[in-house]
């Protein structure tokens, strides 16, 4: 059995780890005077107890965050997996053989979501990447036109198969486009950390002398898609969102790339890198780098006109103070917007309540789908600053582009 056939977020998986977690915890006073090797008995059904707890208590927590889908995508030896998505060939070479059921799609109403791996020009980084074709997309109509582009990045430690399972975008997507809340519009999920997981938290910086994970997200990224997926070259057509470090990374990475994107939304994201066990060592000591992918700093000492909308709820203190701070911080031509929800701690319920307004703020800032331009400026006269130069291999650096 491949661990990626092994559900993590199964309700059925849920309930017998609940009964064996019971029966376990029940058992250690029912045989605790029965063992005739008493030290050994009760030594073994404590432990059992105990890893149990640990092991339900996991299982809940990952299925209300919808982190790992399978065992396989924990231990980042699985296979991608994800209900109701494609699989294209490496870097998408064969996207047009999906023509004709994504027609189907079209017809009622869905778009189409497609799975592979891109390995970034630059940075030689290979890892997942999941894509939403609305379904407008293979429409004859459209076929001249360049569509706009939302760059979602998932939360540490997910992937892009909770684009699916636990987000469940898609419907919500097709929903935003048939209200023409959200003009058809694709939507590129990568995976900011890549396998294996548990301890690598990126943040999507480009480590000093380790991996460009900002720059495989951006230039790389973005480079792949307007060659492979047709998309608008327009600053203003691009926008980045995510939910917690994805929030964090939206901001950040809308800030340090002005001339590339026009607009970030957060949900309970924050101002700068966090530095805990799960995350790797991204800066060795380099302040330079630090504050380089600092948000609040960012928007003060290199301000572009990009639109940052950063949503907290009213329980979650470190990200509403970082987005006081972000919203003190900020120098025209910055246009800062923030909300704030009642009763919303850090969690998935208060990404998924903010999805459709997201969706909705984003759709009335990004273009239709649109005919290509005669001009070669695609950055609207906005300008890349000088970033420090960190080590990672093909890391972008000073202005750099």
């Amino acid at each position: 059995m491949h661990f990626s056939s092994i559900r993590l977020d199964s309700p059925v998986t849920m309930i017998v780890a609940i009964v064996l977690t019971v029966l376990a915890v029940v058992s250690v006073p029912w045989f605790w005077d029965r063992w005739k090797r008493k030290r050994v008995g009760r030594s073994a059904t404590t432990l059992a107890a105990v890893l149990l707890v640990v092991l339900t208590t996991g299982l809940a927590g990952n299925m209300i965050g919808g982190f790992f889908p399978t065992l396989g995508a924990l231990l980042g030896t699985g296979a991608f997996a994800a209900e109701g998505t494609a699989e294209a060939s490496q870097n998408g070479e064969n996207l047009e053989d999906l023509r004709d059921a994504a027609i189907t799609h079209a017809k009622e109403g869905k778009g189409t979501v497609v799975h592979m791996k891109v390995t970034g020009r630059r940075t030689k980084i290979t890892r997942d990447v999941t894509v939403y074709l609305p379904p407008q997309y293979f429409d004859a109509g459209y076929k001249d036109l360049k569509f706009p582009v939302i760059e979602w990045i998932p939360n540490y430690p997910s992937g892009p198969e909770v684009f699916t399972g636990g987000y469940h975008m898609p419907e919500q997507l097709d929903t935003a486009i048939a209200k023409h809340a959200l003009p058809p519009t694709v939507v590129v999920v990568p995976d900011p950390t890549g396998v294996p997981k548990v301890g690598h938290d990126t943040e999507c910086i480009d480590e000093v002398n380790g991996n460009a994970n900002d720059t495989d997200l951006t230039a790389d990224l973005r480079d792949w898609a307007l060659q492979r997926l047709g998309v608008s070259p327009q600053r203003g057509a691009w926008a980045i969102a995510g939910w917690s470090s994805g929030g964090y990374c939206a901001m950040n990475l809308v800030t340090r790339h002005p001339q590339w994107y026009g607009q970030a939304a957060s949900v309970s994201g924050y101002d700068k890198a966090q530095v805990d066990a799960e995350t790797e060592d991204l800066f060795h000591g380099r302040n330079d780098i630090s504050d380089a992918n600092n948000v609040r700093i960012n928007v003060r000492l290199h301000p572009s006109p990009v639109d940052i909308l950063a949503i907290a709820g009213d329980k979650e203190n470190y990200e509403s103070f970082a987005i006081d701070q972000i919203r003190q911080a900020a120098q025209a031509p910055v246009h800062f917007f923030s909300w704030k929800i009642k009763d919303a701690g850090h969690n998935m319920n208060t990404f998924k309540s903010q999805i459709p307004d997201v969706l909705a703020w984003i759709g009335a800032r990004i273009p239709q789908p649109s005919m290509p331009g005669r001009h070669t400026d695609t950055s609207g006269g906005v300008l890349p600053w000088p970033l420090p130069r960190g080590g990672a291999h093909g890391a972008l650096a000073d202005t750099d582009q």
